[in-house]
């Protein structure tokens, strides 16, 4: 699970991430990157799973295992980086596999591109 310094909270972080950082699409989530000044932070992650995706119970289950893929992911994003994931509805009957894939995928290619 991610701890409480690793997790966005406001809603102006999230809109900041997802309409000026770096952004990657895959078939199941869409991932926003964005850099910030402060390299003593510790990276944080934010979710965004809409009603599209299905019931409370699926969007719940979805965000869960994001949580879970960040976490284990989180030694790969560099301090100070801001991460918004939003979930689309082909999430819903993904795998955790799966999802884990698309999220490495970008977090991948978007951490590379920032620190270039």
């Amino acid at each position: 699970m991610l701890a409480r310094p690793h997790r966005l909270t406001r809603g102006d972080d999230y809109r900041m991430v997802v309409r000026r950082g770096s952004r990657c699409g895959g078939s199941r989530v869409i991932t926003s990157v964005l850099p910030t000044t402060d390299t003593e932070r510790a990276a944080r992650f934010g979710f965004i799973i809409s009603k599209q995706v299905g019931n409370a119970v699926i969007r719940n289950t979805v965000r869960r295992r994001l949580k879970a893929v960040c976490a284990e992911l989180l030694s790969e994003v560099p301090q100070g980086t801001d991460v918004v994931i939003r979930a689309l509805p082909a999430s819903a009957t993904a795998s955790f596999v799966e999802l884990r894939a698309d999220v490495q995928r970008c977090l991948t290619r978007l951490t590379r591109q920032v620190t270039t």
